[in-house]
């Protein structure tokens, strides 16, 4: 499989891009969640080849992006991000796929781009998950008590199975390598900007906190919602809602897969994104 790393000046940052497949192949972007990277995708976009040019990025103050010194982490800078990559790569029309704080963006920017979106699918994110599941409560808790470093990679390790201990083993690791840098001192931090994102996400500016019952409502392009059945973010009656909110919407929901998806259940999440983006509109 084709893949492309490259770092692109958008707002005032430096964004750390990849692409996987054929530059001539129909575009998909992808946005992972509050603590991600692009390289989650990898799995994804391995399963949409040939058909898919799929472009993921690491969002600002994650992976090798730059931080923001303003801590500017917020949906609206999010989605501003998006709309300046996709006119950096002059991408007419596109898929987007985006899980958790990546599926608020591309809910978001789907609904204020009519018709540059041709397709989305939100992985595990809706109005109401990001305030008051257990999930949002269990996040916030996760980001005030993380530490910002760890003695050896061992007890890096032991702290994120404590932390995931329903994602795989190569999965964690992954998630090491792409989430650790280490200090000069030999110890292990966080490549993503911590102080910033738990600051935003414990104690946000509430003019800027979104409401994203508007943006469902104003979804035109094809769009499929995918639940884990054991997620504690993304409840059942809030994908009730999303439908009663927009009846065009899709959903389905993916057994024994928590709210990362698209790891606990990578082949049958990879396949239920093919089928959905393979279908004729």
């Amino acid at each position: 499989m084709e893949r492309r790393d490259d770092t692109l000046p958008l707002q005032g940052l430096h964004f750390h891009v990849t692409e996987w497949g054929d530059p001539s192949a129909r575009p998909i972007v992808m946005m992972h969640g509050i603590r991600g990277y692009a390289e989650t995708f990898a799995g994804v976009a391995a399963a949409l080849q040939p058909d898919f040019r799929v472009i993921a990025f690491d969002q600002r103050g994650r992976g090798q992006t730059d931080w923001d010194p303003a801590w500017n982490y917020y949906t609206d800078a999010y989605v501003a991000d998006l709309a300046a990559l996709v006119d950096h790569l002059h991408l007419a029309q596109f898929d987007l796929l985006g899980h958790s704080m990546g599926g608020i963006n591309a809910l978001v920017y789907a609904a204020e781009n009519p018709g540059r979106v041709g397709r989305l699918v939100i992985e595990d994110a809706g109005p109401g998950a990001f305030d008051t599941s257990a999930g949002a409560v269990r996040i916030r808790k996760e980001l005030a008590t993380t530490p910002s470093q760890f003695e050896s990679w061992e007890l890096a390790a032991d702290f994120m199975r404590a932390l995931r201990p329903t994602v795989s083993e190569a999965a964690r690791h992954q998630r090491l390598q792409q989430m650790l840098k280490q200090t000069p001192e030999g110890r292990w931090t966080w490549r993503y900007d911590h102080a910033g994102i738990a600051a935003t996400r414990l104690d946000p500016d509430p003019a800027r906190v979104v409401d994203l019952r508007p943006s469902v409502q104003a979804i035109q392009c094809p769009t499929l919602v995918i639940r884990g059945g054991r997620s504690d973010y993304l409840q059942p009656e809030m994908v009730s809602e999303m439908l009663r909110l927009n009846p065009t919407l899709q959903a389905t929901e993916i057994a024994d897969a928590g709210h990362y998806i698209h790891d606990d259940q990578a082949e049958r999440f990879n396949q239920v994104v093919w089928q959905f983006l393979s279908r004729q509109p």
